[in-house]
C-alpha cells in the first residue's frame, strides 16, 4: 500500500514539480488549500483556482479549506510582528496541514512553500520537523530543484502566476517601488 501524503499547497505554479517529484516517489499524494494569508479574495480566488487546474493536470485530488478563510484572524496573528510574520504564516498552514494529516491518518504531510527560491527554506523546514509526530512525519524535501521546470510549465499550462508572496504586506513590498518612480 502507498504511503499517504498531505501536501499543503500556496498556489499552482508552486505545486507543479513538487507534485510530480512525490508521485515520481511512489506517494499517494492529497492536497490541502488553505491560506488565510492571501490578499485581497479576489487574488485567494485565482491562486485557489489554479491550484485546482494543477491538481486536475497531474491527478491529485485537493481539500480546498474556504471556509477557514479568514484574513482578520491572520491580520490580528501577525499585528506588531510584521517583520516576523513569515514566522508565524508558516507556522499557521504547517499546524492546520500537521492536524488534518494526523487526522486523516497519512503518514507524512509537507509543503509546497519548500519550492520557493523566494521563502525562508531553512525555517519551513525545521517548523515541519518540529510539528511532525511519529504516526506523521513531516517529508523534507528540498523542492528548490524544479524551480525552472515549474515555471516553464506553469506558463505552458496557462496556470495563474502571481506577482507577490501572497499577503498585504508582501504585495506593498512588491509595489512599492512603483510609488518611488
Amino acid at each position: 500500500m502507498k504511503k499517504k501524503i498531505l501536501l499543503h499547497i500556496c498556489c499552482g505554479p508552486c505545486s507543479i514539480t513538487v507534485i510530480r517529484s512525490l508521485l515520481d516517489q511512489g506517494l499517494d499524494v492529497t492536497g490541502l488549500f488553505y491560506n488565510p494569508n492571501i490578499h485581497p479574495l479576489t487574488e485567494y480566488v485565482k491562486r485557489r483556482d489554479g491550484c485546482l487546474e494543477t491538481a486536475d493536470k497531474l491527478g491529485i485530488s485537493v481539500l480546498v479549506k474556504d471556509n477557514e478563510y479568514h484574513p482578520q484572524k491572520w491580520f490580528r496573528a501577525v499585528a506588531y510582528r510584521e517583520n516576523n510574520r513569515c514566522f508565524h504564516c508558516y507556522a499557521d498552514r504547517l499546524e492546520r496541514t500537521a492536524s488534518i494529516a494526523k487526522r486523516g491518518k497519512f503518514n507524512h504531510f509537507s509543503t509546497t512553500l519548500l519550492y520557493s527560491k523566494f521563502q525562508k527554506h531553512d525555517a519551513i523546514a525545521q517548523l515541519g520537523r518540529d510539528m511532525g509526530t511519529n504516526a506523521t512525519s513531516f517529508w523534507y524535501q528540498d523542492f528548490r530543484e524544479g524551480w525552472k521546470e515549474g515555471i516553464a510549465l506553469s506558463k505552458e499550462w496557462g496556470i495563474y502566476r502571481q506577482q507577490y508572496c501572497g499577503c498585504l504586506y508582501s504585495e506593498n513590498e512588491r509595489y512599492t517601488k512603483e510609488l518611488e518612480g
